[in-house]
């Protein structure tokens, strides 16, 4: 990599992204290299790229965006881990709840691992969360209308919303696109942000569950402080660094 000296943040995010689109993935201590910059500067030109959708932030440095693969791709993509954390997950569970549970494959992982008579209500906008309980004993089940988006895997829209702001539950699962300890919750889709957030405003508990890339990830659309996530499940070979960041930000962390 040659380096390019005075060069602008608007030039240095063209360069960045072009680089991104060549090789698939950039290392931020080379850029600031590179660019004869600080660290800060090129955290801050990801920052924007990422808030412009173009690249996904990992440790270190940034991928290349891709396109959010339909709910039928993302069930098999690291399905025993996202099994595992599930089971976590659903111990947090009690008798007799109400659960409010957000779409995505690692919530339907889920739904299938809720121990059965418990006198649970699942309440979901998602059609592959309520098959993964109907029918099971002890569930009853409210499937939340609305527009379905195939990408998503659940209903989203103002329908939706105005339906679940009608119900209050005990805990809420709300489908993890980023965290961070510092910022919170994030998400990729605007209106996929105001369900999220109003199931976590009607619960008294919010669990976020995280794959690994989750907690690296990117996503343009703050959806929650990390004060308003009670519990995080991440898997065994989270870095004792990352827990205890969220540990510090008032955050109960299941491994």
């Amino acid at each position: 990599m040659n380096a390019v000296d005075g060069s602008l943040p608007r030039e240095r995010q063209q360069w960045i992204l072009d680089r991104l689109r060549r090789d698939g993935r950039v290392v931020a201590t080379d850029l600031a290299q590179a660019f004869r910059v600080s660290d800060d500067s090129i955290r801050r030109d990801l920052r924007d790229l990422a808030a412009q959708g173009l690249c996904r932030r990992v440790y270190g440095g940034a991928l290349l965006a891709q396109p959010v693969a339909p709910l039928g791709e993302r069930h098999h993509e690291r399905a025993e881990l996202k099994r595992a954390l599930a089971g976590v997950a659903a111990s947090l569970v009690g008798e007799k709840q109400i659960l409010f549970i957000d779409a995505g494959s690692t919530n339907t992982a889920l739904a299938h691992a809720l121990p059965e008579r418990r006198g649970l209500t699942v309440v979901t906008n998602a059609p592959d969360v309520a098959m993964a309980v109907l029918g099971r004993p002890g569930f009853d089940v409210l499937m939340l209308g609305g527009r379905l988006d195939p990408h998503i895997g659940g209903a989203i829209g103002s329908r939706t919303v105005r339906q679940a702001q009608d119900i209050r539950a005990d805990l809420c699962f709300p489908g993890v696109c980023a965290i961070d300890a510092a910022s919170g919750l994030w998400t990729v889709d605007a209106e996929e942000t105001v369900f999220k957030q109003v199931i976590i405003e009607a619960s008294g508990e919010t669990v976020a569950i995280a794959t690994p890339d989750k907690l690296v990830a990117s996503a343009t659309h703050h959806t929650a402080s990390i004060g308003a996530i009670t519990h995080l499940v991440v898997s065994a070979d989270t870095s004792d660094a990352a827990m205890a960041a969220y540990r510090n930000a008032g955050v109960a962390v299941h491994r």
